[in-house]
C-alpha cells in the first residue's frame, strides 16, 4: 500500500530532510585534517598543470563574477559624469547614517550584540576542539573513565 504524500506548504512531502541534515553528517564525515589533505593535493595538482584542480582552487578563492558587465554606454555615461559605481555602493552607508540618524540610532547595541555571539560561538568552537583533542566526548567525558559496572 503507497504511503500518502501530505502537502504541506509547497506541495507534496513525504519526509523533512533539509540542506542542514546533510550539510552536517557532511560535516562529521570529513574532519579537517582530512579537509587539508584535499586542498594540499588540490595546490600541488594545479602547481603541476592539472587544470581541473586549477578551476576547483579558483572556484572556492576567487569565485565567479557575480555581476555581467555593464552596457558600453553606461560606461561612457559614468565617465562622463564623472560618477563611480563602487564609490557610490561604498559611501551609501555611510551617507545614510548622516542623513538620517535615527535610523542608525542602535547600530551600536547591535554591533555589540553581534560581538557578544561571535565571543560565544569561538569559546564553543575551542571547547569542540578541546575535547576532540583529549578524546572526551560532548559532555566532557573520556570514554576510558567511564565506569562499566553495575
Amino acid at each position: 500500500m503507497a504511503r500518502k504524500k501530505r502537502s504541506y506548504i509547497k506541495g507534496p512531502f513525504t519526509h523533512r530532510r533539509t540542506e542542514a541534515d546533510y550539510m552536517s553528517v557532511l560535516l562529521d564525515a570529513v574532519p579537517l585534517e582530512d579537509w587539508r589533505s584535499v586542498v594540499v593535493a588540490a595546490v600541488a595538482g594545479a602547481k603541476a598543470g592539472d587544470p581541473s584542480a586549477r578551476a576547483w582552487l579558483g572556484q572556492y578563492l576567487v569565485g565567479k563574477p557575480a555581476a555581467t558587465a555593464p552596457a558600453p554606454l553606461t560606461v561612457v555615461v559614468q565617465q562622463l559624469s564623472g560618477s563611480d559605481p563602487l564609490v557610490d555602493s561604498l559611501a551609501k552607508p555611510h551617507i545614510d547614517r548622516a542623513q538620517f540618524p535615527s535610523l542608525s540610532a542602535d547600530d551600536d547595541f547591535k554591533d555589540s550584540m553581534r560581538e557578544i555571539i561571535a565571543g560565544e560561538l569561538r569559546a564553543l568552537e575551542a571547547q569542540k576542539s578541546n575535547a576532540s583533542e583529549t578524546g572526551a566526548n560532548a559532555d566532557g567525558i573520556t570514554p576510558s573513565t567511564i565506569s562499566t559496572e553495575t
